[in-house]
């Protein structure tokens, strides 16, 4: 049997050599750090009071959460056998309508988007039995007044009236609660993609306040949502109901015409054909009117189907009750995760200390 070249047995003997050091090095610094247990223990214990305080000056945080399921209403489905119907009467009744601004997952970015974030916070809701905006029961709840007091001298604040004549400093504050919902207290998700059931999460510390805001951001939202996707369709209702109503009162009017016409020659003489053309013409425009409003009403009715056809199916699954799950460090839990951040990082500055003496040795 052939032995190993002898670089080889030089490179295994180095690498073992090298396990060995590093070994030893390993043991040495061990040996350091336990003749330095006082110091690293009462770091510990700081760390761990630290950690205590924590706990004591964290506040609850109650999440409250929402499921739904969504359905889109525009795949046209039973529209196909009125397309031809209306595409004669140059109606768009949309029912091949695809995705739109919606599709996919552009409804999670919906619920983060300012717009409605600014729409939930502005609703007027009743808590503990006073009626408020959410973002006035927010600033409250948070003491964000006080600390704009001290940092921006701002002693009082309101959100009433139109958010088109807001002022600078107003639009700014809600910008920023937007963008600390989005970091911190809102989360969208879909709980499956294959999925069309829709997961919204609201913590905050203010248990009602999460409970309302959440409810009233996914009703802000889906009603937002459904009225999009129907306004075309609602337009065209618009219009056509616009057209019936006055092609009706045509149709009226020329009834009362042809009735007219006949009472004012109610024995006209067989031999005077003249005396019966007013009430001809009448009975003309009776038909015209009658023929252009059956056409009309066809079409609005299908246009109604259009309609009902392509609003969504919103189902709500879960909605927040109370008590609300709470989130809270607990003492014990503070200071064991204190106690082992601080002798951690204690141990490693005590190494990093030592290992650049010897460096620089």
């Amino acid at each position: 049997m052939e032995g190993k070249p002898v670089s080889a047995q030089m490179e295994v003997q180095e690498n073992e050599i090298s396990l060995k050091d590093l070994v030893g090095y390993l043991k040495g610094e061990v040996k350091y750090l336990k003749s330095r247990w006082l110091v690293i223990l009462g770091i510990g214990v700081v760390a761990a009071l630290l950690g205590f305080a924590y706990a004591l000056v964290k506040k609850t945080t109650y999440t409250a959460i929402s499921t739904f399921v969504l359905e889109d209403g525009s795949k046209g489905g039973g529209l196909g056998q009125y397309a031809g119907l209306a595409s004669l009467a140059g109606i768009d009744i949309g029912g091949g309508g695809g995705g739109g601004i919606f599709q996919g997952d552009n409804i999670l970015e919906l619920y983060k988007s300012r717009l409605m974030i600014e729409k939930t916070l502005l609703t007027p809701v009743v808590i503990d039995g006073k009626q408020q905006l959410l973002i006035d029961r927010y600033i409250t709840s948070n003491n964000l007044l006080e600390k704009w007091k001290k940092g921006d001298n701002i002693s009082t604040i309101t959100f009433t009236g139109s958010p088109g004549n807001f002022s600078r400093k107003q639009d700014s504050i809600i910008t920023d609660l937007t963008n600390k919902f989005n970091e911190k207290m809102l989360s969208v998700v879909k709980l499956d993609k294959k999925l069309s059931i829709i997961k919204v999460e609201v913590s905050t510390t203010d248990e009602l306040f999460s409970k309302v805001f959440n409810s009233k951001l996914v009703e802000t939202v889906n009603n937002f949502y459904a009225q999009t996707k129907t306004k075309k369709s609602y337009q065209n209702v618009q219009v056509l109901q616009k057209q019936a109503d006055s092609v009706k009162n045509v149709l009226g009017s020329a009834i009362t015409g042809v009735a007219s016409a006949m009472d004012a020659a109610p024995n006209a003489n067989p031999a005077m054909s003249t005396l019966r053309v007013p009430s001809q013409k009448r009975q003309v425009d009776v038909q015209a009117s009658s023929a252009i409003y059956s056409e009309i009403v066809k079409n609005l009715e299908i246009s109604k189907i259009a309609l009902r056809q392509e609003t969504p199916l919103i189902q709500v699954i879960d909605e927040p009750v109370l008590p609300l799950p709470a989130s809270k460090v607990s003492k014990l839990k503070g200071m064991l995760m204190g106690f082992i951040l601080g002798v951690v990082i204690v141990s490693l500055f005590l190494v990093g200390k030592r290992v650049i003496k010897q460096i620089m040795a």
